[in-house]
């Protein structure tokens, strides 16, 4: 599950990623806040934007994952964020602090691996994964080598766009995921409009996991945080029921309507 640090909330985040945890998500994946989050819909531009201007930084970020690291010594725990505030904290110190924060890994949507030398020299002799995006578009070079450099997982992108909840996934994320699979030996996550059990299914068997951003990003901001946790459980725990079925065929308990125009 992806959480903007911040959102909706300075001290929401922690709470929201436990009730995911202890409704049976795998990974946490903590939002970095950035000015221009180019792979991102309105849904993640809006709760970046509310996170700046609520004074969430880096820093913001690495005590958040601290303090989810110190209650789930286990769980894998993500950064996602764009290049400029990992370059500007500076690569080696970065590393140092993921590393203490109890972080696993980083995805940096605007970071090709042909330019991901400087940032996976800083990161990896700390254990950290630079996990790299493929996209439907991708020509077979870059799968390529993104399949040699791979640790991890590989961030599979469903669609050729950017994020935000919709109600059918692209029939180009098959075909991605079937080019993929043949040629890597490391897990594939699937991302990007991924948002209810009825997708999930529909995947599962191409993929090793799915990442619901945008939607869980909106079931945040339209519950109050007296009923959020709650919304979570049941949310999260629909996910990942399906997980387990080869089939739905009950309607999806989804979350409210996505927000986005795309």
């Amino acid at each position: 599950m992806y959480l903007t640090v911040g959102w909706p909330e300075a001290d929401a985040t922690e709470s929201a990623a436990q009730a995911a945890l202890d409704a049976g998500a795998d990974i946490i994946e903590l939002g970095v806040p950035f000015s221009d989050p180019l792979a991102d819909g309105a849904t993640i531009q809006r709760s970046s934007a509310h996170a700046l201007q609520a004074g969430v930084h880096l820093d913001t970020c690495l005590e958040t994952a601290r303090s989810i690291r110190a209650k789930n010594p286990s769980v894998p725990i993500l950064f996602m964020g764009y290049y400029n505030p990992f370059l500007r904290f500076g690569l080696e110190r970065f590393a140092k602090e993921a590393v203490t924060a109890g972080i696993d890994g980083v995805i940096v949507p605007d970071l090709p691996p042909e330019e991901s030398e400087p940032l996976d020299d800083a990161i990896s002799p700390f254990g950290l994964d630079l996990i790299y995006l493929l996209a439907p578009t991708s020509p077979p070079e870059r799968v390529e080598r993104v399949v040699a450099k791979a640790r991890g997982f590989i961030y599979c992108v469903s669609l050729t766009g950017v994020t935000g909840a919709r109600a059918g996934l692209s029939e180009a994320a098959t075909g991605l995921l079937k080019r993929v699979r043949e040629r890597a030996s490391v897990p594939l996550a699937l991302g990007f409009g991924i948002s209810s059990p009825h997708h999930v299914v529909a995947v599962k068997s191409l993929t090793d996991a799915v990442i619901v951003g945008s939607a869980f990003v909106d079931l945040l901001e339209q519950n109050e945080p007296s009923d959020r946790q709650s919304a979570i459980r049941e949310y999260v725990g629909a996910l990942v029921e399906a997980a387990k079925l080869d089939r739905l065929v009950s309607p999806d308990p989804r979350p409210p309507e996505p927000t986005e125009a795309d």
